[in-house]
């Protein structure tokens, strides 16, 4: 029976992931648990269980202590009971028995298979936290296990993982025994137990396929600066390398469009669109738009840009149901509006005619204003005249030119009478002249 235990904690060892030792230290732990549940003591403190490595011979062993007056049966012994076996024993000293687990009962058999199961739980949740939190964002193999409605459970080697409807394509079969590649997204918990989400809709997932077909990703010569994906659809990567001498394109695609075909079989016959990345956002927006062409691109303050394509490209440009332009927003950063070369055309005139009316309209209004001015004064004219008038005593109306008349006839006799003291200021000069 104790070769059987070692042989079955081998077995086990390999199947849960958790180490030899570990188990033998479950064992020993689910026997105080059995002697506990035997015996009902206040306290295990003093009990001890042993399993022999090589046999599988377990022991239990409790420590009691010496004392004059036993209150607890299960830690202390009498000093005549001690020194029935040895008379050197005192009060105060140390006796340690040792009990054979097979005299245990069934309870506590059921008590340390509880307790082995929990702590197999307990590592198993431990080991996959430490695992997987250390992989999440990497790809991981798996084998489609079961599928339902919602979710699909894959087996990933020491864990099942959870694949939920959000994270699935819709381009993906999921058979059973079918095997794929998942995105590891992150370690959860469901019902107490570990669960691994994994997707194959993430973006990440398409970065993650390319590293592994393209070897000058890996080292460092090309990068892939972003990623814009419509799972089940299509996806567009920007790419850039350091090395001159390297295409980063070209490399993506390989000999023949091998490796980006290796990456669509995977997807499933997902279309991939491969692009360069370039620092200026006018060449990066063009180049997002592939593979239509652009005329012109034009930069707004608010990280807007507007595109011009040739009319025959317009649909080509903007994809089926906006797709296109959606996905070349997203890979670039900048909101981009589309138009085409007649439509750009068409506004520009918009405009100029907006502008030309805007400036009629402002001439108009100021020949308004300066006829507005010119009224004015004619007002304040007429008003002088009519009070002029009323100190006469006339009506302008009626007798406005017997009131000029008059005013003419005043300021004639006023002109005369100012020559006749001028004449005889003169005069009077003379004479003071003249008598010096």
């Amino acid at each position: 029976m104790n070769a059987e235990l070692i042989d079955s904690l081998k077995l086990l060892s390999k199947e849960r992931g958790v180490e030899e030792e570990e188990l033998f230290e479950y064992v020993e732990e689910a026997l105080v648990a059995a002697y506990k549940r035997e015996f009902n003591p206040k306290s295990t403190d003093n009990v001890r269980a042993e399993v022999d490595r090589e046999t599988g011979d377990m022991k239990v062993f409790i420590t009691r202590t010496v004392v004059e007056v036993i209150t607890d049966p299960n830690s202390e012994v009498s000093l005549e009971e001690a020194k029935a076996l040895s008379p050197d024993f005192e009060i105060g000293d140390m006796l340690e028995y040792q009990i054979s687990p097979q005299d245990f009962g069934r309870l506590a058999a059921q008590q340390s298979k509880s307790v082995i199961n929990q702590k197999l739980s307990q590592a198993e949740k431990e080991r996959i936290h430490q695992e997987f939190s250390d992989r999440i964002g990497e790809l991981a193999y798996g084998v489609v296990q079961r599928m339902d409605r919602r979710e699909v459970v894959v087996d990933i080697g020491r864990a099942e993982a959870v694949l939920t409807r959000n994270e699935q394509s819709r381009l993906d079969n999921y058979e059973f025994n079918q095997r794929m590649r998942f995105y590891i997204l992150r370690v959860d918990e469901r019902h107490g137990r570990p669960m691994v989400l994994v997707s194959r809709s993430h973006p990440n997932l398409v970065r993650r396929l390319f590293e592994q077909e393209v070897p000058e990703i890996g080292t460092d010569v090309v990068e892939i600066v972003s990623v814009a994906r419509e799972a089940g659809s299509r996806t567009k990567i920007s790419v850039r390398s350091f090395d001159p001498n390297v295409d980063a394109v070209g490399s993506c695609v390989g000999q023949r469009g091998m490796r980006v075909q290796n990456v669509i079989d995977e997807l499933h016959g997902e279309k991939i669109d491969v692009v360069e990345w370039n620092e200026d956002p006018i060449v990066f927006i063009s180049n997002a738009l592939s593979p239509a062409k652009v005329l012109r691109v034009d930069l707004y303050d608010d990280d807007s840009a507007r595109v011009v394509v040739p009319d025959h490209q317009l649909s080509l440009a903007i994809g089926r149901a906006g797709q296109n332009a959606r996905l070349a927003a997203r890979l670039t950063g900048w909101k981009i509006d589309i138009k085409s070369e007649s439509q750009q055309r068409e506004e520009v005139e918009h405009e100029l005619l907006m502008h030309f009316d805007d400036v009629l309209d402002q001439d108009f209004d100021e020949a308004l204003e300066q006829d507005y001015e010119n009224d004015e004064y004619n007002e304040y004219t007429e008003d002088f005249i009519n009070e002029t008038s009323d100190d006469y005593g006339n009506d302008t109306s009626d007798n406005i030119e017997e009131v000029f008349e008059d005013v003419s006839e005043e300021f004639e006799e006023a002109e005369n009478a100012d020559q006749t003291d001028l004449a005889d200021s003169t005069d009077s000069a003379e004479d003071e002249t003249e008598l010096l």
